[in-house]
């Protein structure tokens, strides 16, 4: 029986309400034939983010971790195929921590790539009529700071196993989009199916597809 660990943030920046982890915590209860879901709820806060996830991890031992964040703005499920080490924060943290050009983890790589058939899973994705894509660039806030926490975590202390880890970001709910004028929106439904999709793909892909995903920007 293989676990599969899903992360969400609680709100932040003004918000009472995250995509992210409203989406993740209705997945708790889900098992199939050959995998069950264990789900944890991340603080919003330099730091302390990668520590619950580390905590996490141990109590729960995932053959496949995604992380799942708060993307106001944009109108996909995003992707995320690379985690770079640098905290470089336009806002304050929930417990008021603003890092400045500072790494993640002093001397590590300088980035990392998610091991998530990310391809694959924007294409499944696609076909049961959610709007995705592959995503270049995961920020330098607190979801980027713990997707390189997590793919580093995995490289260095876990290099022998097979944990595959990824990040995904998802846009407003609508009644967030509705305090936030032309803001793009997705339904909790659409949101949750996403999950779900990239759950499925995931467990049943090993090699991701050769397709363009680039951008030109």
């Amino acid at each position: 029986m293989q676990t599969i660990l899903l992360t969400g943030f609680e709100p932040f920046n003004g918000e009472t309400i995250n995509p992210a982890w409203e989406a993740v915590q209705a997945l708790a209860p889900w098992r199939g034939a050959n995998f069950q879901v264990e789900v944890c709820r991340l603080p919003c806060a330099f730091g302390f983010a990668c520590d619950a996830m580390e905590t996490a991890i141990a109590r729960c031992k995932p053959a496949v971790v995604i992380a799942v964040g708060q993307a106001g703005g944009r109108a996909e499920m995003s992707l995320e195929r690379i985690a770079i080490n640098i905290d470089d924060a336009r806002i304050a943290d929930n417990r008021q921590h603003q890092p400045v050009d500072v790494p993640v983890v002093a001397g590590a790589p300088a980035a990392y790539f998610a091991t998530l058939p990310i391809k694959a899973i924007v294409q499944g994705l696609r076909a049961g009529g959610i709007p995705a894509a592959v995503s270049q660039s995961a920020g330098t806030f607190v979801c980027n700071h713990v997707f390189y926490g997590l793919l580093h975590r995995l490289a260095t202390r876990q290099p022998t196993q097979s944990v595959r880890a990824g990040f995904i970001h998802v846009p407003f709910l609508p009644q967030q989009a509705a305090a936030h004028p032309g803001a793009p929106s997705m339904a909790l439904a659409d949101i949750i199916s996403g999950l779900r999709i990239a759950i499925a793909v995931t467990l049943s892909t090993r090699a991701d597809l050769r397709v363009p995903e680039g951008r030109l920007d």
